[in-house]
């Protein structure tokens, strides 16, 4: 089964397009114990939860700076939470953004892939092919995340530099095309509605499956409902997943009413229901 077919089938096992963020900030989680314990605590707790009553993701994006940022207790942490979430049959985005070359690149490739056992990883495209082929040659049946208009406010201080032909970040989105292989995507973020529905429209146009992953909805301000929108101008939106950490880890937040995991479970809920899963 390649990254594609795996998107498919989890979106149809789970009713879910959503991607659930898992990013570990130690201040919110209300888990006591050592950093590493505390953080697979508090995403063991809210999985079981979420198994209990039925309401999954249609996958997961662990955000690697998070757990790193804890040291060798963090990274262990990652890799258990990885395994743990794959057990239940969800795809793992590994949210790396790596961009580098030749035997660098490879060995970047085999972290996530071997050692990690992620399914799909986000890359940046600025070193160009050279930077994401030893990912598809290496594993060909992965993900492959290509940032492309990303949902941050300075984004547009680069992609949306005009390039002659098109706005750089235009100009990425046609590369992915002619780097084209099943798996391989594209970062656009739910901020910039205008900037997706572009990029949306040269991928239906090409005929080609480019799964898109969407952050920034939530509070980064993206809105859901235009970005539905526009994923239905696409003829199978299985393969696209829209992300939420924050809404969806710390919820209890809002909902002072509810445990942690319980709080969880409601936020995701309400988005797999909102996205008419």
């Amino acid at each position: 089964m390649n990254y594609l077919e795996r998107l498919i089938s989890a979106s149809e096992k789970f009713n879910s397009i959503i991607c659930m963020g898992l990013d570990p900030v130690l201040e919110d989680i209300p888990v006591e114990g050592e950093p590493g314990d505390a953080i697979y605590i508090f995403y063991e707790t809210i999985l079981d939860k979420m198994v209990q009553t039925g309401t999954l993701p249609g996958a997961v994006k662990p955000n690697y700076a998070f757990y790193a940022q804890y040291g060798l207790e963090g990274i262990d942490a990652l890799q258990r939470i990885i395994r743990l979430y794959k057990n239940e049959g969800l795809p793992v985005i590994l949210d790396v953004k790596r961009g580098d070359i030749g035997k660098t690149a490879a060995a970047y490739a085999r972290e996530a892939f071997d050692f990690f056992g992620a399914d799909a990883v986000t890359l940046s495209p600025y070193l160009g092919y050279d930077s994401v082929s030893p990912f598809i040659s290496g594993y060909p049946d992965r993900g492959y995340y290509i940032l492309t208009r990303t949902s941050n406010k300075s984004a547009s201080d680069f992609q949306d530099l005009g390039t002659g032909t098109g706005t750089l970040f235009m100009r990425v989105a046609e590369k992915i095309l002619e780097w084209y292989h099943p798996g391989i995507g594209s970062v656009v973020g739910a901020t910039y509605p205008e900037e997706l529905s572009r990029v949306s429209s040269l991928f239906t146009s090409s005929g080609k499956d480019v799964p898109l992953l969407i952050p920034g909805i939530g509070a980064q301000g993206g809105d859901l409902d235009e970005t539905l929108r526009i994923l239905d101008t696409f003829p199978d939106r299985r393969i696209h997943r829209i992300n939420s950490s924050s809404g969806i880890n710390y919820a209890y937040k809002k909902l002072g009413n509810l445990n942690y995991a319980d709080a969880a479970v409601t936020a995701l809920k309400e988005l797999n229901s909102a996205t008419g899963n």
